[in-house]
């Protein structure tokens, strides 16, 4: 074949810069939103936080402003004014501001309470170690078990592995390990170095007084019969330790309040925190969605450095052109960011406000379509907001995804959330007979009492993503 040359011609969809950034921004959470933030400001010096300078703090018409826009955009879910004229030809520089009180120049506003450190499990049982009265030889011996201990200061390795792994020249014997444990396990905190479920049980019932009603029968259920408590046999634990109904409930009160992992209680946790992207209040009997003015960052175009770039003409200030017009989009697309983030609350508030007065019960099925259609937008556009965005409501903070969920049929011809079932499903294991639980086939008959079709397989389905023991391991005396 010749080589030759050809034309053709095809058309190709391309994504801006812009629409780029508004996508990005658009499925980002609150954390990840403030990241982005910080990031932008400290490479753009055009774009700065509202109250970064004490001459233009939020106040007079900027307030008033953007107050405006946060209404309409809680009655009207039509884009408002300051984003449809993005394009003119002149528009003020942009400013994105919520209602913030606080004061910059308060020194106890702008810092948080700093938890002091606790010890660690090990820095704990070396301390208790140290201030003991063993020679030094035991001490170090006793050391070595400690590092040895898991995260639930269980001894899990035996006694006999950690033996061989031990230098000859240290002189320690197998002997010297069991002696060490055994002044291990009685430091301060029992339970610890105990080497499975049951020794830790019985290491702190030892430690209790011997007058203890039902000391004894525990003792000797934990360390014999400990798999037929698991497994709610008590009419076989009965005969065994030749107790009636009242001893037997006596000895598993006392079981339940051990710590069957005394290391939790050294177990170090970052503690969590949600910012709510949206606050939902009751307002003249009708349920609003309003935006958190908490995650809103306040920001705004340096107005001096802006001043400046429009009476320069050196063409070689084009980079700096190009980061004032990535500072307004960047604003822009931010605030467009949190109007969608309002619409979709709103709408999800109007389509489940049953569920804001009376609960999980009254959930209704929902799917993302539904909304998407409402707003005239599209799912993957609704999948972006729901994904890690919150709400805060009367009932408690949920991600908007707790609200969507599949349906189930019911006799009258309608749908019943998941949501929903689950609810009925824990609200009838809570007011069960403990003595005769429910069975998951008894549920689903209750539940087609009250026209909910459910299988047998969907409510176990239901009952474990809940957490929820099965009928043998919910019975008690």
């Amino acid at each position: 074949m010749k080589p030759a040359l050809q034309l053709r011609q095809s058309q190709q969809l391309l994504l801006t810069p812009q629409l780029q950034q508004a996508i990005k921004l658009l499925q980002l959470s609150t954390l990840e939103i403030n990241q982005e933030t910080s990031r932008l400001l400290d490479e753009n010096p055009f774009l700065e936080r509202e109250d970064d300078n004490g001459n233009q703090t939020y106040s007079g018409s900027s307030s008033t402003t953007v107050a405006t826009s946060t209404e309409s955009a809680q009655s009207d879910p039509q884009p408002t004014e300051s984003t449809s004229r993005a394009d003119d030809g002149e528009w003020p520089e942009p400013s994105f501001t919520a209602s913030n009180s606080g004061n910059p120049d308060d020194e106890d506003e702008g810092y948080s309470e700093v938890a002091a450190d606790r010890p660690s499990l090990r820095e704990h049982l070396l301390w208790q170690l140290n201030m003991s009265q063993l020679d030094s030889r035991d001490k170090k011996i006793i050391a070595l078990l400690i590092d040895a201990l898991d995260e639930n200061a269980y001894l899990s390795q035996p006694l006999e592995e950690i033996f061989e792994l031990l230098p000859a020249e240290l002189d320690i014997s197998l002997d010297d390990l069991e002696t060490a444990l055994v002044q291990l396990q009685h430091l301060d905190e029992p339970g610890i170095g105990a080497r499975t479920l049951s020794e830790c049980l019985a290491l702190q019932l030892q430690q209790m007084s011997e007058d203890v009603p039902g000391r004894d029968l525990a003792l000797e259920l934990v360390n014999h019969h400990l798999a037929l408590l698991a497994s709610r046999d008590f009419s076989k634990l009965k005969k065994i330790l030749h107790c009636d109904d009242e001893a037997l409930r006596c000895v598993q009160e006392l079981i339940v309040r051990l710590q069957p992992k005394p290391g939790m209680a050294f177990e170090q946790r970052a503690a969590d925190y949600v910012v709510p992207d949206v606050l939902v209040e009751r307002i003249g009997g009708i349920w609003r969605a309003r935006l958190n003015p908490e995650a809103m960052p306040r920001l705004r175009v340096n107005q001096i450095y802006a001043n400046i770039m429009q009476q320069r003409n050196d063409s070689n200030a084009q980079g700096m052109v190009t980061q004032l017009q990535e500072a307004r989009w960047f604003i822009k697309n931010l605030q467009q960011r949190f109007e969608t983030i309002l619409r979709v609350a709103q709408a999800i508030v109007e389509r489940q406000r049953q569920f804001f007065q009376f609960g999980d019960i009254a959930m209704r099925p929902l799917v993302l379509r539904e909304i998407a259609e409402q707003l005239e937008l599209h799912e993957s556009t609704i999948s972006r907001v729901t994904t890690q965005k919150f709400m805060h409501t009367p009932r408690g903070i949920y991600e908007f995804k707790y609200f969507f969920g599949s349906g189930l049929a019911t006799e009258a011809g309608g749908a019943c959330s998941s949501t929903a079932i689950r609810a009925l499903i824990k609200q009838m294991v809570s007011e069960e007979d403990a003595k005769h639980p429910l069975t998951d086939s008894r549920m689903s008959e209750i539940l087609a009492q009250q026209g909910i079709i459910v299988a047998r397989r969907t409510v176990a389905k239901y009952r474990e993503s809940m957490s929820i023991l099965p009928v043998n391991l919910r019975k008690s005396l």
